[in-house]
């Protein structure tokens, strides 16, 4: 099943604040900021992220997608995911 961009953003989103963030409030996360860098999360977080994309949205990352490009934010999550469940369609 497709899901949209904006469904899996703001699913994702949710992941990391009640994750990641819950300790940070007031820290706002824009969709293009890039995780690892703004101190979101660390490589054991990317892989908690990978696990929660495998169950929510039947994407399954290959180690050779695992990139800052696929996963380094929440716009570039969405794309892939987006882009994974479209290949899986057609």
């Amino acid at each position: 099943m497709q899901t949209s961009e904006t469904e899996i953003i703001s699913r994702v989103r949710g992941f990391v604040q009640e994750n990641f963030l819950y300790m940070q409030p007031d820290f706002v996360l824009a969709d293009e900021d890039r995780l690892l860098e703004k101190g979101v999360v660390d490589s054991m977080g990317v892989a908690e992220m990978i696990s929660l994309i495998e169950s929510e949205f039947g994407v399954r990352a290959s180690e050779d997608e695992i990139s800052e490009a696929n996963f380094g934010s929440l716009r570039a999550i969405a794309r892939y995911v987006a882009d994974k469940q479209s290949a899986l369609v057609s």
